[in-house]
C-alpha cells in the first residue's frame, strides 16, 4: 500500500469516526451521574482557580488523577465559557480521545495482520455501541482508551522487533518507540492511576511467560523510561499530596480502587461472566464477526500477532471478571485486540471447517445478534410510545431501515461475503446511532427531568442570583445547569431555605415529602406558592417523579 492511499485510508476512518460520534454531541444533557459529577468539577476548577484539588461542590473528588479535567477545562477555555455551561465543549475530549482510538487500531491492526485487517478491525471498533457512548461522554475511559492503545502500539512495534539486533543497527526499532511507550504509560496513568499498568503489563508478563522470553523487554529501555513516565505524574501527584495531606491516595486507593475489589460499588455488583454475557451487546455489530473469527484465533493462537492480541485481552478480561464491581466499559481497553482479531479471522482464507456442532453454535450466536440488533433499533420508539404516548416518525423509520441491513448482513456473511457484510453492519450502525443520538434521545423528554427542572426555574427564577434547594431529586447534572450553588439536601434543609431567603429562593419538592414541607413552612407561618410541575422518569434509577416547584415571594 503506498503512502497516499494509506493516509486516504487513515482520511476515510477519522471521517467515520466523526460522522459516529459527532451527532448528539451538543443535543444530548449530561447523560449519567459520572458525566456530571465530571463536567461540575472543572466548571469549579474555573471558579476557584484550583486546578489541583478536584472538587465537586464542597465534596473532594479523591477517585482519579486531574489528567481528564485539565483536558476538559482546556476544551472549554478554547471552544465555550465555564458559565455557559454547554456540556458539547466538556465532551470534546472524548470525541477526539475515540477518534484517536480508532486510528491506532488501525495502525496496530495493520502491524500485526496488514493493510486491510487493520481498516478492518478500525471500522468495528469505531461502529461498536460501547465506543460510541463513550465518545459522547465527558468521562476519562475513551481517552484513556486512546493512552492505551498508544502504548500497546509502541509495545507490539518493540515486541515484534528482531531481538538479536544491536542497536544502532537500523534493524530494531528505534529509540523513539520506547519513550513513546512510557510517556502514554504516564499520560495513563495522569487519567485513571494504575488501570493502564494493569492492561499493559498483563500483556508483557502473559507474552514472557507464554513465550519464555525476555529478551525482547531489554528495547523497552526501563532505565530511563521509568524515570520519564514518572516525570509526566509526579509533580501532580506530590503536589495533590501536600494538598490533600494524604486524604487523595486513601480515597483513591484504598476506597475506589480496593473497594471495587472487595464489594460491588454503587450498586454496580456482578459475579464473574458478566463481561462475556454482556459482550454480544457491548460490541455490536462488531461481535458476530469476532464469534464468527473464533476458530481463525484459536488454529493461529501461536502466531506472534494472535498471540499479543490473546495476551493482550486475557490478563485484562480477567481480572475485571473476578473484580466485584462491575461496569461494561471497564473492559473497553480490550475490545481494539478483539477488533484486530476479528479482522484478521474475516480476511482468512476459508479452510472449509463445517463441523455440524459449530454451525449450530454460529447459527444461535447469529440469531443473538440479530435479536439485540432489532431490540436496538426498536428500544426508542418503544419508549416514547410507553412514556410519551405517541409515535416517533423518525424512529419507526430508523427501524424499518436498519432492520433489514441486519437480516441483509447475515445473508452476506452467510454467503462468504465478510467484507460486504461488515460494510452493511457499519451502515445500520451509523444509520442507527445517528438517529438515536441526534434525534430520537434528545426528544424523549420523559427522562430529561434535570434539564426541564433548570428551564422551569430560568422561568420564575425571582432574582439573577436565584438558588434552588432540592429534595429529593438530588442528580449532579441539576448542580452542573444549575450552578454550584444548587443545594441537595434533606426537607427540613428545603424548607429552611426558602425561610433564609424568601425573596430568591426556590425550592424543588417531591410528592412524598410534600407534606412535612408544607407541615414546616405552616410551623414558620410562611405559605409557599407554587409555581410549577414536572413530572417524569429519574432514568437514574427508574424511579417515578412528581415534582414541585415553591417560591415564597409574590408572583409578578
Amino acid at each position: 500500500m503506498t503512502v497516499r492511499s494509506r493516509v486516504l485510508s487513515y482520511l476515510l476512518l477519522a471521517l467515520l469516526s466523526l460522522a459516529l460520534f459527532v451527532p448528539g454531541q451538543a443535543s444530548l444533557p449530561p447523560l449519567d451521574r459520572d458525566e456530571a459529577r465530571y463536567t461540575q468539577a472543572t466548571t469549579q476548577m474555573f471558579e476557584t482557580g484550583n486546578f489541583v484539588d478536584i472538587r465537586f461542590q464542597d465534596q473532594p473528588r479523591y477517585l482519579q488523577p486531574a489528567g481528564i479535567y485539565w483536558l476538559q477545562a482546556g476544551a472549554v477555555a478554547l471552544l465555550s465559557a465555564p458559565n455557559d455551561r454547554e456540556v458539547w465543549a466538556y465532551r470534546v475530549p472524548s470525541l477526539l480521545g475515540a477518534t484517536l482510538a480508532v486510528l491506532l487500531t488501525a495502525w496496530i491492526g495493520n502491524l500485526l495482520f496488514g493493510e486491510p485487517a487493520g481498516f478492518l478491525a478500525a471500522v468495528l471498533i469505531a461502529v461498536s455501541l460501547i465506543l460510541g457512548v463513550e465518545a459522547r461522554m465527558a468521562k476519562i475511559d475513551a481517552v484513556l482508551l486512546a493512552t492505551v492503545l498508544a502504548a500497546q502500539a509502541a509495545l507490539a512495534k518493540i515486541y515484534l522487533a528482531p531481538t538479536t539486533s544491536p542497536p544502532g543497527t537500523g534493524r530494531g526499532p528505534p529509540l523513539g518507540w520506547a519513550a513513546s511507550f512510557w510517556l502514554a504509560l504516564g499520560a495513563g496513568l495522569m487519567l485513571k492511576g494504575p488501570i493502564i499498568l494493569l492492561v499493559v503489563f498483563g500483556a508483557i508478563l502473559l507474552l514472557t511467560f507464554t513465550e519464555r522470553r525476555v529478551g525482547w523487554l531489554r528495547r523497552l529501555r526501563p532505565a530511563w523510561g521509568v524515570p520519564l513516565m514518572l516525570a509526566v505524574v509526579l509533580p501532580w501527584f506530590i503536589t495533590i499530596a501536600v494538598a490533600s495531606k494524604g486524604e487523595f491516595f486513601a480515597t483513591a486507593v484504598g476506597h475506589s480502587l480496593l473497594g471495587k475489589v472487595a464489594t460491588g460499588q454503587q450498586s454496580h455488583g456482578a459475579p464473574p461472566g458478566y463481561y462475556l454475557a454482556a459482550f454480544p451487546l457491548t460490541f455490536w455489530p462488531g461481535s458476530l464477526f469476532a464469534a464468527f473469527a473464533a476458530p481463525f484465533v484459536w488454529a493461529k493462537r501461536r502466531e506472534p500477532a494472535v498471540r499479543f492480541c490473546l495476551c493482550w485481552i486475557a490478563p485484562t478480561w480477567i481480572v475485571f471478571e473476578m473484580i466485584l464491581t462491575k461496569l461494561p466499559h471497564y473492559v473497553l481497553p480490550t475490545y481494539p485486540a478483539i477488533a484486530c482479531l476479528a479482522a484478521a479471522g474475516l480476511l482468512a482464507p476459508d479452510t472449509g471447517d463445517r463441523a455440524r456442532w459449530r454451525v449450530h453454535l454460529m447459527r444461535a450466536f447469529a440469531t443473538v445478534w440479530l435479536v439485540l440488533g432489532v431490540a436496538l433499533a426498536s428500544l426508542l420508539p418503544v419508549a416514547t410510545w410507553v412514556f410519551e404516548a405517541h409515535v416517533d416518525p423518525v424512529g419507526v423509520l430508523t427501524a424499518l431501515l436498519v432492520v433489514p441491513l441486519l437480516i441483509v448482513t447475515l445473508l452476506l456473511l452467510r454467503h462468504g461475503k465478510s467484507i460486504r457484510a461488515v460494510a452493511c453492519a457499519a451502515g445500520a450502525a451509523l444509520m442507527l446511532y445517528a438517529s438515536a443520538y441526534s434525534y430520537q434521545l434528545p426528544h424523549l423528554q420523559t427522562i430529561w427531568m434535570s434539564p426541564r427542572i433548570a428551564e422551569a426555574v430560568g422561568r420564575a427564577k425571582p432574582c439573577a442570583t436565584t438558588t434552588l434547594a432540592t429534595m429529593p431529586y438530588a442528580e449532579p447534572s441539576l448542580v452542573f445547569l444549575l450552578g454550584t450553588g444548587t443545594k441537595l439536601t434533606d426537607v427540613r434543609g428545603v424548607a429552611e431555605h426558602l425561610l433564609r431567603n424568601p425573596a430568591c429562593g426556590l425550592a424543588l419538592i417531591g410528592a412524598e415529602e410534600r407534606s412535612p414541607f408544607l407541615s414546616l413552612m405552616a410551623e414558620a407561618k410562611v405559605e409557599p406558592r407554587e409555581v410549577d410541575r414536572i413530572r417524569g422518569i429519574n432514568y437514574s434509577n427508574g424511579k417515578t417523579l412528581d415534582l414541585t416547584l415553591y417560591a415564597v415571594s409574590p408572583s409578578d
